[in-house]
């Protein structure tokens, strides 16, 4: 609606059954959200003011309220064509309280802390800072933004659903007064992202206009919403096993979970779903499930592709810290390029609030002193190591307790190498690893089990680890060479040719606290099987890693069965775009670094490869990556324990409110087509395509088939991608959505659709058919 449509003034009983109207939507809005009565919620509901803070001198009075619907904020604005700024719950990413963001510790009093909360949004829109009167209206405030998000996010799809296209029809309603007009009914179905011709919706509104009013009002628009989201494809599996009284019996539902979602079920599960998941006492009773009950059930987790044993903690957490895929971010601080993007404090919560658990700090000799974290030799802007530092140990252990490796790229002076071990020290205090665990020297690396709630530190070492057990050393600073990584972005940099290796001078207080992560140059696998030690690794750029995996893949396998390999982007990449991580972690490498700030395929694959096992940013090699006797090779596919030659068949059925790309335009449609993508070693790399329907987003019909060839299944992802259609341009992104094929559950599942920057897509979803079978 534009912000700037005139409305005409209400008399003042007109406004009375307004309010009351408002009041009355607002109350079903809070039943649906489980928020009935809540105290908070009405405080949103009748808003209040709050200090908007933007700096030092711009820190404004805005009046802020929830409105009706439970899930949009207006905020007043004092810009002319702004009279209405409102922006969705659903664009939230957190609320927190206190002084936790950049602006408030440099624009606001430490005395302010308690009346202070910061909303932080997915993407790139910024964060909100803002002021209460009093600590407890914050509280408030937090308290209640955040059960509402809370409760939003534990909707099933149909209840998401349900919710966005009643708001909707009620955006659609422009004169506000409770009835559909043949006009406003046009606009709605725009809205939702359907265009139809004149004919199609005069003939659905004459259907549901059962008064001849000329609107419709009432039953007549529950009437209009069961014709709409009426859905055919699961009329007919429902049809097919409802065979006990035109409704699924216990043994029907049975059949189904047998027989199609191919679960090894019993009676007693069937019951359990009838229980769970249907809502008609009557039927309940009778061990029945009707299809309301049925389309729950398959919009429930036991209903999604994604396996449900596989969304928390299911994998062995006790072997060596090298046994595992480790998501990993490079130049983490950075929040756009590589040359004069800004480098925050915020880059490092985003990615750790991902369950990243290998950050990069790149540190530089500071004023005052004090050492700074920027991409040196550039533009970007700079950030205080103690203040990462602090971010970091709040924030480390959100999302996942396994530990976190700082990664440390270290160009400063002795001095202030000393003040970093101290902030180290000083800050993550015992969860910090500074001598190895067990009193003796080690063999092997610890586990993520044993390293719950810790830090390691990678970086130079200026003597072995076994120095640790003997205090005679007394040697204050010590000279290394210098990082592989500043090397090479130096020599990227000058464009010369590589000289004669850097050397640096490293402080003993900030060496000594290297202990499993110990950075050693590559000089070839033999050398690193004859001289490297386990604690001992290195990284390679990726041009680098890429040539050594495909001359050398055994090798490098090999080398990664007992040390660690980090790989990073080159440094012409300074658009801070991604490399492909499938050939690295085809070849067991573990610290697989990326941009986290670019939103790309290759983050996709990443958020895709770390889904599975309670997003803990830790996923367990396959055997044969880690088994001494494996010839494992991903380019020359050789018979062994990893050739597990399957068929993957899936069938593209339906899709369900895909977003409108195009808000600005309000006849814009998009044109759906669905891609199916497998992501693997390079025999199983495959893509396939449905065609493309004019015109529909809300819920577009495809029932297309495709099989693929599939032959190390334990190292193949699939990915699923909905774009929209264009004759003239590339495809444009809708959503996508990527998971291990291990973790893919058979049968009729429903996929959830995310965002270019991987935040899910509320309501939206791809339904699918898919089987993975043993090859004939």
């Amino acid at each position: 609606m534009s912000c700037l449509h005139k409305r005409l003034k209400r008399t003042k009983s007109q406004e009375q059954l307004f309010q009351e109207q408002v009041r009355k939507v607002a109350k079903e809005n809070g039943k649906r959200l489980g928020l009935e009565g809540d105290a908070d919620l009405q405080f949103l509901l009748v808003g209040g003011e709050l200090v908007k803070v933007r700096s030092s001198s711009w820190q404004k009075n805005r009046f802020y309220k929830l409105q009706e619907d439970c899930k949009t904020l207006w905020q007043e604005s004092r810009k002319t064509f702004k009279r209405n700024q409102t922006f969705s719950i659903d664009d939230i990413d957190s609320v927190r309280k206190g002084r936790q963001s950049e602006g408030f510790h440099k624009h606001t009093d430490p005395t302010d802390e308690e009346r202070c909360f910061s909303i932080i949004f997915k993407g790139r829109m910024k964060n909100l800072d803002l002021m209460a009167a009093t600590g407890d209206d914050a509280k408030q405030w937090v308290s209640g933004l955040e059960k509402i998000i809370i409760n939003m996010k534990n909707l099933n799809r149909q209840q998401k659903s349900e919710h966005w296209i009643i708001n909707c029809m009620r955006k659609a309603d422009k004169n506000e007064d409770n009835k559909m007009t043949l006009k406003e009914l046009k606009h709605f179905l725009r809205q939702i992202n359907v265009e139809v011709d004149d004919t199609y919706a005069e003939d659905i509104f004459k259907k549901c206009d059962t008064s001849k009013s000329g609107t419709l009002e009432g039953t007549e628009i529950k009437h209009f919403y069961d014709l709409l989201t009426q859905r055919q494809e699961i009329d007919v599996i429902y049809g097919k096993y409802a065979q006990t009284e035109g409704q699924m019996g216990t043994r029907d539902l049975l059949s189904f979970l047998l027989n199609e979602q191919r679960e090894p079920v019993s009676m007693q599960d069937a019951l359990r779903l009838i229980e769970k998941y249907e809502l008609d006492e009557t039927a309940k009773q009778k061990k029945h499930m009707t299809k309301d009950g049925f389309l729950m059930y398959l919009h429930q987790e036991e209903g999604s592709i994604l396996n449900p044993a596989h969304k928390h903690v299911y994998q062995d957490m006790s072997q060596p810290l090298n046994q595992y895929y480790i998501s990993s971010s490079h130049n983490t601080y950075l929040m756009e390029d590589q040359l004069k993007g800004p480098s925050s404090t915020e880059a490092y919560i985003r990615a750790l609030m991902k369950s990243c658990r290998c950050v990069e700090l790149d540190c530089w000799d500071g004023a005052n002193g004090e050492p700074v974290i920027y991409h040196g030799y550039t533009l970007t802007s700079k950030v205080i190591f103690r203040d990462v530092i602090k971010v970091i140990k709040d924030y480390a252990f959100k999302t996942s307790d396994y530990p976190v490796i700082l990664s440390l790229e270290n160009h400063c002076s002795v001095d202030q190498q000393k003040l970093m071990a101290h902030h180290l020290i000083s800050i993550l205090g015992d969860a910090l690893v500074t001598k190895p665990l067990g009193g003796t020297m080690p063999t092997n690396l610890p586990s993520p089990e044993e390293l719950k709630g810790k830090f390691l530190i990678k970086g130079k070492r200026s003597n072995k680890l076994d120095a640790a057990f003997n205090n005679n050393s007394t040697i204050e600073e010590d000279t290394v060479s210098e990082e592989d990584e500043a090397v090479d972005y130096k020599e990227n940099g000058q464009k010369a040719k590589p000289t004669k290796k850097s050397k640096i001078k490293l402080a003993k207080e900030l060496s000594d606290i290297v202990i499993y992560c110990k950075s050693v140059h590559f000089n070839g696998f033999e050398h690193a099987k004859d001289k490297q030690t386990f604690y001992e690794m290195s990284s390679f750029k990726e041009s680098k890693a890429f040539n050594l995996a495909e001359t050398s893949a055994t090798a490098f396998i090999h080398h990664n069965m007992d040390k660690l390999s980090r790989i990073y982007p080159a440094g012409s990449r300074t658009d801070s775009s991604n490399y492909n991580p499938l050939p690295m972690w085809n070849v067991g490498c573990q610290i697989v670094a990326l941009n986290f700030q670019t939103p790309s395929k290759e983050m996709h694959l990443n958020q895709g490869r770390f889904l599975p096992n309670g997003l803990c940013g830790y996923i367990l090699k396959p055997e044969f990556q880690r088994n001494l006797s494996s010839q494992f090779d991903p380019y020359k596919l050789t018979k062994g324990p990893w050739l597990n030659k399957k068929t993957f068949h899936v069938m593209v059925i339906s899709a369900q409110q895909l977003p409108k790309l195009n808000k600005d335009k309000p006849k814009s449609i998009v044109d759906p087509l669905v891609r199916v993508e497998i992501h693997g070693v390079p025999a199983d790399t495959a893509s396939k395509e449905t065609h493309y329907i004019d015109n529909n987003g809300f819920n577009p019909m495809w029932n297309e088939n495709f099989q693929f060839d599939i032959h190390v299944p334990e190292l193949a992802m699939v990915r699923f991608v909905v774009e929209d259609y264009d004759t003239t341009s590339g495809n444009d992104l809708i959503g996508h959505y990527c998971l291990p094929l291990t973790s893919v559950q058979n049968g009729y599942r429903h996929v959830p659709l995310l965002t270019k920057r991987g935040d899910i897509i509320c309501s939206a979803g791809l339904f699918l058919h898919v089987i993975l079978l043993d090859a004939q």
